[in-house]
């Protein structure tokens, strides 16, 4: 099959939701004990669900441990990093008001951090903060407070310590977050797929990025799902069923088609939808999530990535970038006596739109890439405003409790899919055509060269903070930079 166009799809974000296409990945999670099968490492082995951690009584108390581990992925035993022994992390489980406490205890011999993809928490001392750095062998503490009102949704964590995020995501290093509705949604099971890649050495190891992936972006040869590749999973017709998914990719986008089946997307990212919209192909960006409902009939059916084009990296050092075929990630076989009905999808509350509020300030960031710069004669410079990242250095200053426009422009043959941390985006316009329907999340893909404009409400929380590109490996090479909301009292 050809590469797919940006003619042929739309990046969520883009022009109205009935034609939105979402692009991402699906892997599945190992953990102790519990593997791919021992089976062909080809696929069907049944679908396996992470660990699970849930709050009770308003808190939620976990330890990670990152560290290299043997672990089953893709049906072999490899050399690959882990959270607590599992590929992807125990997935966490909490509500609105809830109080999160991880305790980070640094198996790996390089620094790590934590980063609470999506959550709006603060960014300050042991929140959400991007600038710590837990040393090989020490412990960190850290503790997320959700505000009463935060929106439910799929969120997920991983490594942010600059300079070597992509290569501990891709070794293995994420896990999902799920902030439960304040009113369930019926549904007859849920899942939780992780969708990530990961290429392997002939003796089992992660293989270490190219040059040319580093420019481009890296994807890995084998797409997993929860660790699996294209595991199988059983249902009865009528069931619905609620897919939570999380495109932890270093930088492939997911077109996502599962051929026969009902797809209901609810949301995208924390943007809650008021009503489920039905979907054919739904599109994630790297670090895009989406909450799905799938209303099953009778037979079998693919759950298929398909080719996507995010552009080429031109004549820096070659090549393009993308998927250039389809991968199934996962069998839907559906059988037997039909499942129980369901009540109808209950209406969600109106989504917060922010074009008719007032902006206190516009700004603009461009994207590019070139050659030298802050990486050195003849390395690759990846660039937000013709700077690369620099932890001592403020980029961007905004007023807390204040509404900002940003017009996020890419100059670069590559898409560039910005994610800010913190307080996400309101997309109000993509290549100078106005955004019809509300739509909020926090990782926004820029199209090569090409613009989308957002509004973002610095509001809840002040402090320091970061926004990059989410294609990990140009994060890592300096396309990021430093956002600090300071306070009305400063």
């Amino acid at each position: 099959m050809a590469l797919m166009t940006r003619r042929n799809a739309l990046i969520l974000g883009g022009i109205g939701v009935a034609g939105m296409a979402i692009g991402g990945t699906v892997f599945a999670a190992t953990r102790p004990g519990v593997g791919s099968g021992s089976g062909d490492p080809g696929g069907g082995q049944d679908f396996l669900e992470p660990a699970e951690l849930r709050s009770t009584n308003g808190r939620l108390a976990a330890t990670l441990t990152p560290a290299r581990q043997q672990v089953t992925l893709a049906g072999r035993d490899v050399s690959a990093l882990s959270y607590n022994g599992g590929v992807p992390g125990p997935t966490l489980r909490v509500r609105a008001g809830d109080t999160l406490s991880v305790s980070l205890r640094n198996g790996l011999t390089d620094p790590s951090n934590l980063h609470v993809h999506g959550l709006h928490v603060s960014p300050e001392n042991n929140g959400d903060n991007m600038f710590v750095s837990v040393a090989a062998g020490d412990t960190f503490d850290y503790e997320y407070v959700l505000p009463a009102n935060h929106p439910p949704g799929v969120y997920w964590y991983h490594p942010h310590a600059h300079g070597s995020v992509a290569d501990q995501v891709f070794g293995g290093l994420y896990g999902a977050i799920i902030v439960e509705d304040p009113v369930p949604i019926a549904a007859s099971r849920e899942r939780v797929l992780v969708i990530s890649d990961i290429t392997f050495t002939g003796v089992g190891d992660i293989a270490a990025a190219t040059a040319h992936e580093i420019m481009s972006g890296r994807e890995g040869e084998l797409v997993l799902v929860n660790g699996q590749l294209n595991p199988t999973l059983a249902a009865r017709p009528g069931e619905r069923e609620r897919w939570r998914i999380v495109n932890a990719c270093v930088s492939r986008y997911l077109r996502l088609r599962l051929d026969g089946q009902r797809m209901s997307l609810l949301a995208i990212d924390s943007g809650r939808f008021e009503s489920a919209q039905e979907m054919e192909e739904i599109v994630l960006a790297p670090g895009n999530r989406a909450d799905l409902l799938v209303t099953v009939s009778a037979g079998t059916a693919v759950l298929r990535s398909l080719a996507f084009d995010r552009g080429a990296s031109g004549g820096m050092m070659g090549g393009g970038s993308g998927t250039p075929v389809d991968v199934d990630l996962a069998t839907l076989t559906v059988a037997g006596k039909a499942g129980e009905a369901l009540e109808q999808i209950p209406t969600q509350p109106v989504p917060r739109d922010l074009r008719a509020t007032t902006v206190s300030a516009r700004r603009e960031l461009v994207f590019a890439m070139g050659m030298g710069g802050g990486m050195g004669g003849g390395m690759m410079s990846a660039t937000i405003n013709g700077r690369v990242f620099d932890a001592s250095r403020i980029d961007t200053t905004v007023q807390f409790d204040s509404v900002e426009e940003w017009l996020l422009t890419n100059t670069s043959t590559l898409d560039h899919p910005l994610h800010l941390h913190v307080w996400p985006m309101q997309i109000v316009e993509e290549g100078g055509q106005p955004v019809r329907t509300v739509k909020w999340q926090d990782v926004v893909n820029v199209p090569a060269n090409g613009s989308v404009r957002v509004r973002v409400a610095f509001e809840d929380f002040s402090g320091r903070s970061v926004y990059h590109c989410h294609i990990l490996d140009h994060e890592d090479s300096g396309m990021m930079g430093v956002i600090d909301a300071y306070p009305p009292w400063v």
